[in-house]
């Protein structure tokens, strides 16, 4: 089949032929149908965040189930899927007290799962995803059922950006109707978290960014103020859009340390601030310390803290009802062979998502 492989931080992607094993006892083949273009894959690509190569990237996709291996019951082939990043293992502690974005059971598919070959050796499938690709196998916990009439590009992105997105508001932080928000990084993962805010029924959403095309679709996903961080001071833009008090809720969305202060300094006393973003490897972020006193608290966010069977076929009903837009989040769809330019679009700020179409249903 045809992968996108990465063999080198700051080189293109290249289409090549790579062998795939047959499915094994637990395991779920899907023929890819799309796969959302994520910034997480960036931070690899720019050397960021490091990781073994050669690898297939992408973890953001959905698919129509074309095997499955012994034990099996969940899904059949024919099934239509999305992919989840972290598959769960139900046993170990986290998943026993509800968090299965936290599951510790390597063995229920490591960040690196090794299903492929490429030129006679093993290469790696990313997030065990890999959906830079023709095909993924992925563990029986990996997906999530979707309904046949769910568009498949809408529901791709679910599997990362919108369910990490739309969940860092709703399930980590858990915005309470009327409150009062701000969200710093309007791409992908930003402008769901302001989705997020509004299904939440905030009062303010406040959008910050510096590219001004980013803010326009901010407002077109429920922002109700803007603000360019490149013409004024964002965090006094914020103190002044809520009459001096600050936000109950800030979101880093982009993985910037500077960002991070930010939004944490945009806080009310007893507020919380909620780091959305992949901070780079070996970062950290500096806080003021007595700033503590006044019980401002900075969260972390794995996955939207999604329960992804529960909560991904939730967000595929919202969608159907029209009252969640997805449909306004793909911005361009290209075939695999375009892969690069889909991650020049995404520097270039322009697009909210980039979709690869790589097979029909």
């Amino acid at each position: 089949m045809k992968a996108a492989i990465f063999e080198k931080a700051h080189q293109p992607l290249t289409i090549e032929d790579v062998e795939q094993r047959p499915t094994q006892a637990g395991e779920v083949q899907v023929r890819t149908v799309c796969s959302g273009v994520c910034h997480s894959d960036m931070h690899f690509l720019d050397g960021a965040w490091a990781m073994p190569m050669p690898c297939v990237l992408g973890h953001e996709a959905s698919g129509v189930v074309e095997s499955v291996g012994e034990n099996v019951t969940y899904v059949k082939p024919g099934d239509h899927v999305i992919m989840s990043f972290k598959p769960f293992c139900g046993q170990c502690y986290y998943c026993l007290r509800g968090q299965p974005q936290l599951c510790s059971d390597e063995s229920q598919g490591a960040l690196m799962a090794s299903r492929l070959t490429w030129k006679g050796n093993p290469i790696l499938q990313f997030a065990n995803v890999g959906s830079f690709s023709e095909s993924m196998i992925t563990t029986e916990s990996g997906v999530v059922k979707i309904p046949d009439e769910m568009p498949m590009a809408e529901a791709a992105l679910i599997g990362c950006g919108v369910m990490t997105g739309v969940g860092a508001a709703l399930y980590t932080a858990q915005v309470p109707g009327g409150a009062v928000t701000a969200v710093v990084g309007c791409g992908g993962i930003g402008l769901n978290v302001i989705q997020g805010c509004e299904i939440a029924g905030a009062s303010q959403i406040i959008a910050v960014d510096v590219v001004p095309e980013k803010l326009e679709m901010a407002q077109r996903f429920g922002a109700t103020h803007t603000v360019n961080a490149k013409e004024t001071d964002p965090v006094a833009a914020v103190l002044e859009l809520t009459g001096g008090q600050g936000a109950e809720y800030a979101f880093e969305a982009i993985g910037n340390v500077d960002a991070a202060r930010q939004v944490f300094d945009m806080l009310r006393p007893g507020a919380t601030a909620v780091i959305v973003g992949m901070m780079p490897m070996g970062s950290e972020i500096a806080v003021p310390g007595p700033a503590f006193l006044q019980e401002k608290k900075m969260i972390g966010s794995m996955y939207g803290s999604t329960r992804f069977r529960e909560h991904m076929p939730k967000l595929v009903d919202m969608f159907l009802q029209g009252r969640l837009n997805l449909s306004g989040l793909v911005s361009e769809r290209m075939p695999l062979a375009d892969i690069n330019n889909a991650f020049e679009l995404m520097k270039g700020g322009k697009v909210a998502r980039s979709v690869l179409e790589i097979s029909e249903v």
